[in-house]
């Protein structure tokens, strides 16, 4: 799991912004909207929103990627961000939560994504004012564009709804993304549940270790995002409507329902932890079962050889018999194949008895 690390230095005052150092310059998109009309502009400079702002309507803008310490804090002093609310934006990761400012809800959240294979998460935080909607995003990502189209297409009651609700739209996609991924780790699941019962060597033990780590960070942080969605719905962290909080208990539940999820595939993923260790073991006794019955059976024909092997002829009169040779090789032959038919009989040697 890739997580961007953007810390001040120790000591520092409080509100100092430290940009991620692999993030890419801003792309900002701004929707302005009313119940019949909506305009929605690419801004390439952060000074085109002033007079996007003094239109009538909501606003929503949307800032993926925070590699422009200006554009930031210009976007920051025209809002009316607390500079703790543009320290948290900036310096990653924080943890997901819900705050109330001076007229306005400060909301972190996660986003997770799977890309070739590999668990990726990223911050996005949602500024909630009476009449904007401010979303800053790691990187440029798709994540909001269901919402953005039911807002080009007029659907629903995003279009008639005011701020509290939009940002409850953006949470609510981002809560169901996390969906696909917990459906990618309940496939990966079985697959290492099928591998560690066909064959359980190293590379799985090392997929496992990793699955089990991916399953901590996102514990870690669903559960407080499950926090956070609550405070909302307390009240706790700004004004959201009643009409609003009836959608974000639904947006609540699903992230119990996830958080439920991630326990279960901790146990899954500890009991096939244990599951390969108990395989290792068995296969580890099968091996010392068969050599054991291997030496078992050579133990007599080694016994016959050493006592022919030496060198005494007095007492030892068979030495001088013609067949001597031929009948020891018998005797030989007929006790190590009687021994390990006997051994197959009891299961201790290959297929065990149906």
């Amino acid at each position: 799991m890739r997580i961007a690390h953007a810390k001040p230095p120790v000591g520092s005052r409080p509100g100092t912004l430290v940009l991620p150092p692999d993030s890419p310059r801003p792309r900002i998109r701004a929707v302005r909207y009313t119940a019949e009309h909506l305009e929605e502009r690419e801004i390439h400079d952060p000074r085109e929103l002033k007079s996007f702002c003094q239109s009538e309507g909501l606003l929503w803008v949307d800032v993926q990627g925070l590699g422009d310490r200006a554009a930031l804090e210009w976007i920051g002093e025209n809002f009316g961000l607390h500079p703790l609310v543009l320290a948290d934006i900036t310096n990653l990761p924080q943890r997901p939560k819900s705050e109330a400012y001076e007229g306005a809800t400060f909301t972190i959240a996660r986003r997770f994504l799977v890309r070739e294979e590999r668990l990726e998460e990223r911050q996005i935080s949602i500024v909630i004012g009476p009449r904007h909607v401010l979303s800053f995003q790691e990187r440029e990502d798709d994540v909001f564009e269901p919402v953005r189209a039911r807002l080009v297409q007029a659907v629903g009651l995003l279009r008639r709804s005011g701020s509290d609700y939009l940002a409850y739209a953006l949470l609510d996609a981002l809560v169901d993304g996390y969906f696909p991924v917990m459906d990618w780790l309940g496939e990966k699941l079985e697959r290492l549940e099928q591998r560690v019962v066909e064959q359980p060597v190293q590379s799985v033990m090392e997929e496992l270790s990793a699955l089990r780590a991916d399953l901590l960070d996102l514990r870690r942080d669903v559960w407080p995002q499950r926090e956070a969605l609550n405070a909302l719905l307390r009240g706790d962290a700004g004004h959201v409507t009643e009409t609003v909080r009836v959608y974000l208990r639904d947006v609540y539940d699903h992230c119990v329902q996830v958080a439920e999820l991630l326990e279960v595939y901790r146990e899954l993923a500890a009991g096939l932890m244990n599951l390969y260790l108990s395989a290792l073991a068995n296969r580890t006794n099968d091996v010392m079962r068969v050599l054991t019955v291997v030496s078992t059976i050579f133990i007599p024909l080694t016994f016959l050889v050493g006592v022919y092997g030496m060198n005494f002829r007095q007492g030892m009169p068979e030495l001088d018999w013609p067949w001597a040779y031929p009948v020891l090789w018998g005797l030989m032959l007929v006790g190590g194949v009687g021994m390990a038919l006997y051994f197959r009989r009891r299961g201790w040697l290959g297929r065990l008895p149906d």
